[in-house]
């Protein structure tokens, strides 16, 4: 049995996808926590964070990168490395199911091979397909996309783990997360924050009636501190348990940015849940508690688009 929190010791954590938008909070967090943390990404760790973080940096669908990857005497790894755009997946299944099945079994043999006592998934609430009511945990598994089928199937892999191995397996099926460091992301926030930096217009998919659940970077790596420091094995759901029309998130982008974020309608996507709507009770109970608005998480999302900061 590897070192962890029963004994006071710091945790050692890989973090796969650390280099990226969430995980970069991740990282921020568990560090802050004490636990000594490696970070697996095929883009390089931002150099100015490096400081006390060990680096691999390669594609984890190869072999030699997990090797280095997942180092003897790791304790957890938290895995957020994955294709995570819906329409992406919808063009390109075979590249999404490589990369976000294949690479998950990879990893969870060699986690069971090299004694990893945690093993901890960033999945998604669209592993449930469309739903007409609240969004919760005992939903049975539907997807209506090849994102949502792997990141199923992930979860699925993540199960049999925990059921054969002893593995521990918390699954956190993520909202929509937005916040600090969004710049490359192509999701409906950053796309309205773009709008406004460049006095540009956005496209809202079908009536913009379609509700969404929004969370907030900095709540979803509390999360995920939390379920590496104890949280049992299958999914919960992180989000804020509120969600607001597309519409209406334009409307709030218009007052935060102070622009006038011109939106055309375009069809609805193949895909596209009409709503989310989310309970979390689940994550509640185990600590968890959104402390983020709206308003003042745009806010911080905003920071990175405005002119200001680009000049």
């Amino acid at each position: 049995m590897n070192a962890g929190l029963d004994d006071g010791a710091p945790l050692r954590i890989l973090v796969t996808g650390g280099s990226g938008f969430i995980g970069r909070h991740v990282v921020s967090v568990l560090r802050a926590e004490g636990h000594l943390v490696t970070v697996a990404d095929r883009t390089p760790y931002p150099e100015s964070l490096v400081g006390g973080v060990r680096t691999v940096t390669g594609d984890l669908c190869r072999a030699e990168v997990r090797d280095r990857a997942v180092a003897p005497g790791t304790d957890a790894i938290v895995h957020l490395a994955a294709e995570t755009s819906v329409l992406g997946s919808v063009e390109r299944p075979a590249l999404v199911h490589r990369a976000n099945v294949e690479m998950t079994a990879a990893l969870l043999e060699l986690a069971r091979e090299r004694q990893v006592v945690t093993f901890v998934l960033a999945s998604t609430n669209a592993v449930v397909g469309p739903c007409e009511e609240t969004i919760t945990e005992r939903l049975p598994l539907a997807p209506l996309t090849p994102y949502g089928a792997t990141k199923a199937a992930a979860e699925m892999l993540l199960s049999g783990y925990s059921g054969s191995y002893g593995m521990r397996t918390p699954v956190l099926r993520l909202t929509n997360v937005y916040g600090p460091g969004m710049l490359d992301k192509d999701s409906f926030i950053p796309r309205l924050m773009r709008a406004a930096a460049t006095d540009e217009g956005v496209q809202i998919y079908g009536d913009g009636r379609q509700r969404r659940d929004l969370v907030h970077v900095s709540d979803v790596a509390r999360a995920f501190g939390l379920a590496v420091a104890g949280w049992p094995s299958g999914p919960v759901i992180i989000g804020s348990g509120r969600s607001h029309t597309v519409t209406d998130l334009a409307v709030a982008a218009r007052e935060i940015t102070g622009r006038p974020i011109p939106a055309r309608h375009v069809a609805a996507k193949p895909g596209e849940m009409p709503a989310v709507l989310v309970d979390i009770t689940r994550a509640r109970t185990r600590g968890f508690e959104p402390s983020v608005s709206l308003e003042e998480g745009m806010r911080t999302a905003w920071a990175d688009f405005s002119p200001a900061v680009q000049a």
